[in-house]
């Protein structure tokens, strides 16, 4: 591994594809001052279905490029590498890349604040088949709220059909309606339902339609956003370790044109990005 800059850098945001642009979104409508990098791996992706060992390989590899592009902290803006690699990249690798480097995921914010957004207390989750048998946000959300009643169902091809820019066709509906028509049959009382993969909210519109009435609907950007803000604010020294001149910096594992066209259904803005590699 190249040597880490000590120099202070941008936030690095990581996702399996292009669902992290949901989270770097959010995070820059409350952050705008800050640098980003976000790196997609989008060669390999989806992540959902892909086994713990792949996927924290995966991640390992993504996180380390982050830290030597100069980034002091990253914030994994995919649901699957939050539950399946996070707490052992944390636990095993950062003592030897660097102690002083820090990795945030996108579940533990989300798992805060469900409490205030339930009153039935049953929640549900949608989310990839690799974040629902990982049990992450029951295991999450029973550590600080034991009274809630959490139900999970995966949603395969949701994810396809957001990155094939199919999220607003007609074929979407029976896919959307259903997971949600399973979702509720299993719980009726569900009144919150969290997107636990970060390419649902570009399928809320369809969501909305069939969810339930009253029942709330949760994407995770915001909630990552005041998450992180809170964190910086709580970790002065983290937070100086931080370049503020408002700039992102966009790279791609697959092909950088791609990319491009693809990143702007999620940023609703024209960006441009690099190739690079990791490990391919």
């Amino acid at each position: 591994m190249k040597t880490l800059p000590s120099i202070p850098g941008p936030i690095g945001v990581f996702d399996s594809g292009y669902g992290g642009l949901t989270i770097l979104h959010g995070i820059r409508q409350l952050m705008p001052h800050y640098d980003f990098i976000y790196l997609g791996d989008n060669a390999r992706a989806p992540y959902g279905a892909r086994s713990y060992e792949v996927v924290y390989e995966f991640t390992r590899q993504a996180v380390t490029r982050l830290f030597e592009m100069g980034c002091h902290l990253v914030v994994l803006g995919c649901n699957t590498a939050s539950a399946k690699a996070l707490r052992t990249i944390q636990q095993n690798d950062l003592p030897q890349l660097d102690p002083e480097r820090r990795i945030l995921g996108v579940i533990r914010p989300t798992a805060e604040v469900i409490g205030k957004l339930t009153k039935s207390r049953h929640v549900g989750i949608l989310a990839t088949e690799g974040t629902i048998k990982s049990e992450s946000y029951n295991m999450e959300i029973a550590k600080l709220y034991p009274d809630i009643h959490v139900t999970g169902v995966a949603c395969p091809f949701w994810t396809l059909l957001v990155e094939y820019n199919e999220a607003d066709s007609p074929g979407a509906d029976y896919f959307v309606k259903k997971r949600i028509d399973q979702l509720m049959m299993q719980d009726p009382a569900i009144d919150a339902v969290i997107l636990g993969c970060t390419h649902y909210p570009l399928l809320m519109p369809k969501i909305v339609k069939y969810i339930n009435p009253g029942v709330r609907i949760v994407p995770q950007g915001e909630y990552v956003a005041e998450s992180l803000r809170l964190y910086l604010e709580k970790h002065p020294e983290m937070e100086a370790k931080c370049t503020k001149n408002g700039n992102v910096h966009y790279y791609t594992t697959e092909n950088a044109e791609k990319f491009e066209g693809s990143a702007s259904i999620f940023l609703h803005e024209q960006i441009k990005a690099e190739t690079i590699s990791l490990g391919l």
